[in-house]
């Protein structure tokens, strides 16, 4: 049986006119295989394609070329919510429902058995220590407590993948901290997948068995760095000279690329533009 769990072949995407000389192009032939049990992170500048990348693979939309495989089969620009999960960084909560409620309405797109929802509510939102909060409306919750319980409703679906569109970025950095245990933690309990989106060097370095590091527009993968830090992590771990070291190898890889990509909006070039 194959340990990969998404295999990325060639996935070129270009957006806008169908002429290729004026088209927008955000990914370049992107090749990338992801573990069973990884937690992958993806670095990059603005605009480098990061999320178009994170939303071919969830079948948010097909890419102009090439060919995404989750679990071995193939995604074709249609969403699996048996297969895989999103948490996206703005709340996705329905205001005028509580928080029980919009768990329900997750489970009930995704087809599981009426029976079962309280339950696997609940344990979500146990495991990010939110449970006390489950009648309550969104607005009633802060940005930091509302985010928690994105990452259980991702949690609560219980697939293999779960995909992450920088979810803390809105959040205090005292709070990012907390969740990323949290999330480090999750990972050594369950065993999931998880491809995490952040322009944070701290935390892809806290977080990821793995940063794939992309370069300005359009994307392409300019290197794979390998962290090799078991879960679950402490803070103690961004004591370590490792980690100093890891988070400024992230810096001097990425310092070209956020340049390139300022020169870029300075003076655009159609061909070079992107998402």
């Amino acid at each position: 049986m194959s340990d990969t769990a998404i295999s990325i072949r060639n996935i070129t995407q270009r957006y806008g006119a169908a002429d290729e000389s004026s088209a927008v192009l955000a990914l370049d032939d992107v090749s990338l295989d992801i573990k069973k049990g990884e937690f992958l992170c993806l670095l990059g500048p603005s605009g480098c394609g990061k999320s178009t990348l994170l939303n071919i693979v969830g079948g948010l939309f097909k890419p102009t070329s090439g060919t995404c495989l989750v679990n071995g089969r193939p995604v074709d620009g249609e969403p699996h919510p048996d297969k895989v999960a999103f948490v996206f960084q703005e709340s996705t909560l329905f205001p005028w429902y509580t928080i029980i409620e919009n768990f329900r309405i997750a489970l009930k797109f995704q087809g599981i058995a009426q029976a079962e929802w309280d339950d696997r509510a609940m344990r979500a939102l146990k495991a990010v220590g939110m449970a006390s909060f489950a009648g309550h409306y969104p607005e009633q919750l802060s940005v930091g407590m509302r985010q928690r319980v994105n990452m259980a409703r991702g949690i609560c679906v219980e697939t293999d993948i779960l995909l992450m569109d920088e979810p803390f970025a809105a959040l205090d950095e005292q709070t990012r901290m907390v969740l990323g245990e949290d999330l480090s933690q999750l990972l050594a309990a369950t065993g999931k997948t998880i491809v995490f989106v952040t322009h944070s060097l701290a935390e892809a370095v806290f977080l990821s068995d793995r940063i794939v590091v992309m370069s300005a527009r359009p994307g392409r993968i300019k290197t794979i760095i390998n962290v090799n830090e078991p879960h679950p992590r402490s803070p103690d771990f961004m004591l370590e000279p490792r980690f100093s070291e890891l988070r400024n190898e992230c810096y001097a890889l990425l310092r070209d690329e956020i340049r390139a990509a300022m020169a870029a909006q300075r003076d655009p070039q159609p061909q070079n533009a992107g998402a």
